[in-house]
C-alpha cells in the first residue's frame, strides 16, 4: 500500500476534519490578532471605525479562508503548488502595467473591495512550489548542482520583479524564506557558506571603495547607511523615523505608560504608525511586558509549526510547515530588527498586528496549509 492509499484510509474525513484542526494554534492567532485590534484602536484616538475594525473584518475573511484551506487535503495543495506560483508571478507581471503606486511604489492591484499586494502571496506560493520540489526530487540529487540551480531561479525571478517595484522588504523575506527552506530540505551548507561569502567580500568592497576612483556606489547611497549606523546625524531627515521610534521604545520602561497614553503615538510624532511601526506603540503603552508577551505568542506559534512539521511523514507538509514558520519568524524579526533601528527601514509589517489586508490573509492562507498538513497525516 502506498503511503497516499494508507493516508487516505487513516486520516479524519467530513467534519470530523473540525476536531482535528490545531485548536491551541487558532487561539494564538487570535490573540495576536486582538492585541492588534487594540493597537489600531488605540493610534486612531480612540476610534474603531478608521482601522480597528477593517482590520477585524479582513481577520473573519482570513480565519474562514484558513479552515477552508485546512479541510482541503494536503496532497491537494502539493498539486496545486505549480499553478500558485504561476498565478503570483503572472500578477507580479501584471503590477508592472496596471498596479496602483502608493507611497512611491507600485506594488498593488485594486481590485475595488481590496488593493491586493502580488508580492505577499508570492512570499507562500514560492515556499510551496520549493515543497513540492523537494518532496519529488530524490535525496541523492538534492545538492548536485544542477539541481540546486533549479530552486535558485523558482526564488530569484520573482525577487527580481518585486525589487522592480521597489518593495526590497518582501524581495528580502522571499529571498531568505526561500533560502532557508533549502537549507532545511538538505542543501548541502557549502552553498551557503559560498553565498554569504561572496556577499561579505561584495559588502566590504563597496565599503572600501568610498572616496576612491573606483567607488562602487554613490554618495547618496553612502548617506544613507552613515544614517543607519548613526540616526542622530540627521535627526529631522533621514534619520528622523528610527530616532522617534527609539524615544517611543525607551520611554515604554517596564509596564508602560497604559493604554492610549502614548505620547509619540498620540502627537503623531511617529511615522506609519498603524503599519510598520505599531510595535514602537504597544512598547511604549505596555513597555517590556507587553512587547515580551506579544513575542511569547510568536514563539509558540512557530513552535506549534514546527511541531506539526516533526509530526507528519508527508514530506510536503513538513516542509510547507517549516517554510511557514520560517516566513513567519521573518516577518516579525524584520520588522522588529527595524523599528529598534538595527536594520535598515525596509517597509515590512509586524504580523496580524500591522494595519494591511494582502499580508493578512496570506498569513493566514498559509497557517491553513499547517493545518492541512496536521489533519491529513496519517493516525
Amino acid at each position: 500500500m502506498s503511503y497516499l492509499e494508507y493516508a487516505v484510509k487513516s486520516v479524519p474525513s467530513g467534519p470530523k476534519k473540525i476536531f482535528y484542526l490545531n485548536w491551541p494554534l487558532n487561539l494564538l492567532l487570535i490573540s495576536v490578532a486582538l492585541m492588534g485590534f487594540l493597537m489600531l484602536y488605540s493610534v486612531a484616538g480612540g476610534r474603531a471605525d478608521i482601522w480597528a475594525e477593517p482590520q477585524m473584518k479582513r481577520f473573519a475573511v482570513g480565519f474562514a479562508v484558513m479552515i477552508a484551506i485546512a479541510l482541503a487535503p494536503i496532497w491537494f495543495w502539493r498539486s496545486m503548488s505549480a499553478v500558485a506560483y504561476a498565478i503570483s508571478v503572472i500578477l507580479l507581471l501584471a503590477v508592472e502595467f496596471f498596479g496602483t503606486v502608493g507611497m512611491g511604489a507600485q506594488r498593488w492591484i485594486d481590485l475595488g473591495f481590496i488593493r491586493l499586494q502580488p508580492s505577499e502571496l508570492c512570499k507562500i506560493a514560492t515556499i510551496m512550489l520549493l515543497a513540492a520540489y523537494y518532496d519529488w526530487l530524490p535525496a541523492k540529487r538534492i545538492s548536485r548542482p544542477f539541481w540546486v540551480f533549479l530552486p535558485v531561479l523558482i526564488i530569484l525571478f520573482p525577487v527580481g520583479l518585486v525589487l522592480s517595484q521597489p518593495d526590497l522588504g518582501t524581495a528580502i523575506l522571499i529571498l531568505a524564506a526561500g533560502g532557508g527552506l533549502m537549507f532545511v530540505a538538505g542543501v548541502h551548507w557549502g552553498y551557503f557558506a559560498t553565498v554569504f561569502a561572496i556577499v561579505g567580500g561584495v559588502v566590504t568592497a563597496a565599503l572600501k571603495s568610498r572616496g576612491t576612483e573606483w567607488q562602487l556606489l554613490e554618495n547618496y547611497q553612502y548617506k544613507r547607511i552613515d544614517t543607519f549606523l548613526d540616526p542622530a546625524s540627521d535627526p529631522l531627515g533621514a534619520g528622523y523615523h528610527i530616532t522617534q521610534s527609539k524615544i517611543a521604545l525607551g520611554s515604554g520602561g517596564w509596564t508602560g505608560r497604559g493604554f492610549m497614553q502614548g505620547t509619540q503615538s498620540r502627537l503623531n510624532f511617529l511615522p506609519e504608525k498603524h503599519t510598520d511601526f505599531i510595535f514602537t506603540t504597544l512598547a511604549e503603552e505596555f513597555g517590556f511586558i507587553g512587547g515580551f508577551s506579544l513575542l511569547t505568542l510568536y514563539a509558540l506559534i512557530i513552535a506549534f509549526c514546527i511541531a506539526t512539521a516533526m509530526a507528519t511523514p508527508d514530506r510536503f507538509g513538513s516542509l510547507v510547515s517549516l517554510g511557514v514558520a520560517l516566513t513567519f519568524f521573518l516577518f516579525f524579526a524584520v520588522n522588529m530588527l527595524m523599528v529598534m533601528g538595527l536594520a535598515p527601514v525596509v517597509g515590512v509589517p509586524l504580523p496580524l498586528v500591522s494595519y494591511g489586508g494582502s499580508a493578512m490573509l496570506v498569513l493566514m492562507a498559509a497557517f491553513g496549509l499547517v493545518h492541512s498538513a496536521n489533519i491529513h497525516r496519517p493516525r
